[in-house]
């Protein structure tokens, strides 16, 4: 991935990859460059290669039209801002990943059942979380399947 020229700027390769790791399939895959770019050409009409989408991705392009950018924020469900103001696309890609976790039943079913506590309870919880996500990463633990 191409790094950001300026810091808290982020590249448009950044903010494109980014939707592709936040922004999965309902089997919870991510997307190919051709489903995303067979989609986009099929919104625009224009021509929009799987190659093409790559090197946007990759920054190896980074001039794509406003048709295209509007096609890739269609498809991901976001604001077209999403690729032209860094605080917008960070707030964004926060909620997708918030959205992209409530995807998840077990995480899902812990936050409504949270609903109910009181604020100690609630800071209880957020204690365990954070005392068991410490130990699953001193022993390389991974994230539970959807």
């Amino acid at each position: 991935m191409v790094a950001a020229t300026e810091p808290g700027k982020t590249t448009l390769a950044e903010k494109i990859d980014k939707l592709f790791q936040i922004v999965l399939r309902p089997d919870r895959e991510p997307y190919s460059h051709e489903e995303v770019a067979k989609a986009c050409r099929e919104a625009t009409g224009e021509s929009f290669s799987t190659t093409y989408l790559w090197q946007l991705r990759t920054g190896r392009r980074d001039n794509p039209t406003k048709r295209h950018l509007e096609a890739l924020a269609q498809f991901f469900g976001v604001s077209p801002a999403y690729f032209f103001d860094d605080e917008q696309s960070a707030k964004i890609a926060e909620e997708l990943a918030l959205l992209g976790a409530l995807r998840d039943a077990g995480v899902r079913d812990v936050a409504l059942r949270a609903v109910t506590l009181s604020p100690d309870g609630l800071d209880t919880i957020s204690d365990m979380i954070d005392a068991i996500a410490r130990r699953e990463s001193g022993r390389g633990g991974t994230k539970r399947e959807a």
